[in-house]
């Protein structure tokens, strides 16, 4: 039974235009937007009504880059794709896009099929999957060309972790090459493993085993000469790319000089290099751990040249690289031993929120925020208009945004399923007051009403960001 819902009274903001304008859902899709008072929206009937007053009415978020149940050091992210996209809707987020994992010696194919599994039925809002690249050969490539034909259309790739998810150059060249034939975008996790690798063994022999040396021995010059290699590559192959997890003023600077050379090149960064630095990274005792991610938490100073590059699109994306670890029984695995600490945060619920917080503090325009957080991740990996965006024809991912209730960030209060928050007290301005998925309404007033299996996997087109 199809049901027609009006949102009325709102500022209806989008990556292109801010309009006070009502808008009609019906069959789970936007059909129509008009201007507040006008005769065509007051003739408009309606099932359910949201009154918007006051209210901004944006396009849900679409966070590119999640680790929903990733085995990692041992353990597994903590949340589920239950919990997680559960915490991504309170978020303001309405789609996900996760990375399915290839395992060395096993193909594609049987990574995807796993993650299929484990996100079928279980899903509060849509998903879709990256495929990332363990073990480049013959056969694998053949097999992107099948996953881009079914809508898996990225691959990412890694320079760090030797001897789990590790490529050498010449892996990557040939991903490279293949995606350039088959329409894929290549996603570079850009550290040099190798040599990262040796300064962690240094650091340990020199007894420095706490938090803050992850930051430490994960050094900006290898993220930036890493960074400027997989440009290089990318060049050589004639491919696109897409570097995530930019942390670094020196990576930024390469990204920058690519595109101004007019290549294909594209940055994501992350709440946390925006918002947290090595000060987190140094708390006393072991408090530090929660912070551990690679790649790592940087000097404050570095958050100026990112706030730059998102304004002035060197960077396009911001995703949260949520992987979450509770600080009890998985973050202590790495007492005594900071190379054993599980790598990852978690940030699904509160992205959205921080962006805003954002502009309230003069960073990014209001568009900017919708921009960098649903409409380019959504052209990006090719979602576009389908989400990203309100406009007839889009899927109802709508956020009705309380851009004026102050609220504090807090374990005792988030929805993902980890024991801390990496923002914990952290003021904000905002706040998301209802969500619906396609039509659907998924939280009503802070209040959950979705369920598990509401959400569907979404096949996406090729990036989208390239025409």
């Amino acid at each position: 039974m199809s049901i027609r819902t009006v949102i009325r009274g709102g500022l209806v903001v989008t990556a292109a235009d801010e309009l006070h304008a009502d808008v009609l859902i019906e069959d789970g899709r936007v059909v129509a937007l008009a201007a507040h008072g006008s005769d065509a929206a007051g003739a408009w009937t309606a099932d359910r009504t949201i009154d918007a007053t006051d209210r901004y009415v944006l396009p849900g978020g679409v966070d590119a880059h999640t680790h929903m149940e990733l085995p990692f050091g041992g353990t597994a992210a903590s949340d589920t794709f239950e919990t997680g996209t559960r915490a991504a809707a309170w978020g303001g987020t309405t789609t996900i896009v996760d990375f399915a994992v290839q395992s060395v010696g096993h193909s594609l194919r049987e990574g995807l099929d796993t993650w299929y599994a484990k996100a079928d039925g279980n899903c509060a809002i849509d998903y879709a999957f990256h495929m990332i690249l363990s073990d480049v050969n013959a056969h694998t490539l053949k097999e992107m060309d099948r996953l881009v034909q079914e809508g898996i259309t990225s691959f990412k790739l890694f320079m760090a972790y030797p001897g789990v998810f590790y490529s050498d150059d010449g892996k990557i060249l040939r991903a490279m090459q293949r995606s350039a034939d088959n329409g894929g975008l290549i996603m570079m996790h850009a550290e040099n493993g190798i040599a990262i690798d040796v300064l962690v063994e240094q650091a340990l022999a020199r007894g420095e085993t706490d938090p803050r040396y992850h930051g430490e021995v994960r050094k900006t010059l290898l993220e930036a000469e890493a960074t400027h290699r997989a440009i290089q590559l990318a060049r050589v192959a004639g491919a696109p790319l897409y570097v995530v997890h930019v942390s670094a003023e020196e990576a930024v600077a390469e990204i920058a000089t690519a595109r101004d050379k007019g290549l294909p090149v594209f940055g994501e960064t992350c709440p946390q290099y925006l918002f947290l630095s090595t000060d987190n990274l140094a708390e006393p005792g072991f408090e530090g751990a929660k912070y551990v991610c690679s790649t790592p938490l940087r000097p404050k100073e570095h958050q100026a040249a990112l706030w730059r590059g998102l304004r002035t699109n060197d960077l396009q994306v911001v995703s949260t690289d949520h992987c979450p670890f509770c600080f009890v029984g998985q973050k202590d695995l790495g007492r005594g031993d900071f190379s054993k600490i599980p790598n990852g945060l978690p940030g699904v619920e509160n992205r959205m929120d921080l962006l805003h917080q954002a502009v309230v503090d003069g960073h990014i325009s209001r568009r900017r925020w919708i921009e960098i957080a649903c409409a380019t991740p959504a052209r990006m990996f090719g979602l576009y208009p389908q989400k990203g965006t309100i406009a007839p024809g889009a899927d109802a991912d709508v956020v009705i945004y309380d851009p004026h209730t102050v609220q504090t960030l807090s374990a005792e209060t988030h929805h993902m399923n980890v024991d801390y928050s990496a923002y914990e007290g952290r003021a904000v301005t905002g706040q998301v007051e209802t969500v619906l998925s396609r039509g659907e309404v998924v939280i009503d007033h802070r209040k959950y009403v979705g369920h598990a299996g509401h959400g569907t996997f979404v096949p996406r087109s090729t990036c989208q960001y390239l025409n």
